[in-house]
């Protein structure tokens, strides 16, 4: 579904990515682990949309992804990524149900239908009374959920999740992990995650380890 060839990328003097060659098939879970500094989370921005790389290729379910202008990869990424950060990225002056629906909205889909998912999301995920809750009326374990719902609205091809524990206990942690299968099983999803949690990384179909701007 997803290959990367020859990812290079340069911050001024700074080689941090020094010709990754990567590839995740669909349905499959795949862990990017490694020290501070190593590149993960640069990799994960490039094959995920947020950067650029200076030299290389990233093709997503075969569409070069380098080929499309800023406004064609703002609306390929609504549509076909999703992603899930540390901090969870909600907005704060919004509900659980309003943040959940964001990406669809962005999409054009039908403000009903889009809001029908929401909810079906959450409370697939447990939160079916924490709708009407803004992110501050949440635990950490709960906006990661939101978030996670939020990632899933558009049903896309492929979700990217930076330290996605890394917030979280211990036991909302091994939750989320666990999580992360079941939604494989059910939907078929695809993962890419980048973690220095041990725990998720050998839970993972494949683990990735990278040093000094290498995959290893």
């Amino acid at each position: 579904m997803l290959e990367a060839k020859n990812i290079h990328k340069s911050y001024k003097s700074l080689h941090v990515l020094k010709g990754i060659d990567f590839s995740v098939h669909q349905s499959e879970i795949v862990s990017i682990v490694g020290a501070s500094g190593a590149g993960k989370s640069t990799l994960l921005h490039i094959i995920s949309t947020l950067d650029k790389a200076d030299q290389g290729q990233v093709l997503l379910n075969g569409q070069d992804l380098s080929k499309l202008k800023d406004k064609e990869l703002s609306h390929f990424r609504n549509k076909h990524i999703g992603f899930i950060f540390q901090f969870h990225n909600l907005l704060p002056e919004f509900t659980a149900l309003e943040n959940v629906s964001i990406p669809g909205f962005l999409s054009n889909k039908k403000e009903k239908d889009v809001k029908k998912r929401a909810a079906d999301l959450l409370t697939m995920l447990g939160l079916s009374n924490r709708l009407e809750h803004k992110p501050s009326e949440l635990s950490g374990g709960e906006q990661q959920r939101v978030a996670i719902a939020r990632a899933l609205i558009n049903e896309p091809l492929i979700i990217f999740a930076d330290e996605p524990s890394g917030n979280l206990d211990s036991k909302n942690a091994h939750e989320l992990h666990h999580l992360f299968l079941a939604l494989r099983n059910e939907f078929k999803q695809t993962f890419v995650i980048v973690t220095h949690n041990e725990e998720l990384a050998s839970m993972t179909d494949r683990k990735i380890e990278m040093k000094d701007g290498y995959i290893i």
